[in-house]
């Protein structure tokens, strides 16, 4: 089917307030990554000091925000196209999920991706641990990808590698001032639905909002994740997977 071409004020009518809080997951360590390379603190804190130095500026309009939120708009170019963000030097899109869980299945599945393609990297022995981080978001502007008319074209919303329709609508929608796109995930199992926050303006707060720790084990049999509070558990076979042609490779 071809592209779906929809003009500014097609867009700007399918625009609605929207507001609450999404999901984002992201490696534990982060910020403690440098503790085993120093004896004290201070020297921690030279050390991030140059470290952040060398990289890219913080965009203006986000050094108000929390490293955790501003991150997804600093970097580029962009060396590879995610479904709302076409490749090169393009704006940043913060990805997020309106259930924790919904988070948790993407990075497993992107996790189970990375094995699939990097053949001989030795399948991991223990467990990760990662951070889940909720923020709050609020605007004026935004549009749902699983509500008419938007829904029509869901065949090339959740497209499971072809990202080009999404990738042309957020450009669209970004020259008509919609800051945020909701729309379903292919990657979790029970479609729950993700957020795309399309700008730091959109942070109704300047830092994450909740925090869960969770443990992630990714195996050549699927994935397994828990969370001791609030206590969930959840569990993937790498089957409900298998429509993503990118695990063929999976050894």
């Amino acid at each position: 089917m071809s592209s779906p071409i929809w003009t500014a004020g097609e867009l700007s009518s399918s625009a609605r307030p929207a507001a609450g809080r999404v999901w984002r997951v992201v490696e534990a360590q982060n910020r403690f990554s440098t503790l085993k390379l120093v004896d004290t603190p201070d020297e921690q804190a030279v050390l991030e000091r140059l470290i952040e130095a060398t990289k890219p500026a913080v965009p203006p309009e986000c050094r108000h925000l929390d490293f955790l939120l501003s991150t997804p708009f600093r970097y580029g170019p962009y060396r590879h196209g995610s479904r709302f963000r076409r490749a090169g030097h393009t704006e940043g899109v913060f990805y997020a999920s309106e259930e924790p869980q919904t988070a948790i299945a993407e990075i497993g599945f992107y996790r189970l991706l990375f094995y699939a393609e990097s053949p001989g990297t030795p399948w991991p022995e223990n467990p990760s641990i990662y951070t889940a981080f909720a923020v709050a978001y609020a605007t004026d502007r935004a549009i749902d990808l699983t509500e008419q008319p938007l829904s029509v074209h869901r065949d090339l919303w959740t497209d499971l590698t072809d990202y080009s329709h999404c990738q042309n609508l957020a450009e669209a929608a970004r020259e008509t001032g919609i800051k945020a796109i909701r729309y379903e995930s292919v990657r979790d199992p029970q479609h729950r639905r993700n957020v795309a926050l399309l700008a730091c303006s959109i942070f109704a707060k300047p830092k994450p909002v909740d925090r869960q720790t969770w443990v992630l084990f990714v195996t050549e049999y699927g994935i397994s994740a828990a969370c001791e509070f609030p206590r969930s558990k959840l569990g993937w076979e790498r089957a409900l997977f298998a429509g993503d042609r990118r695990l063929a490779k999976q050894r």
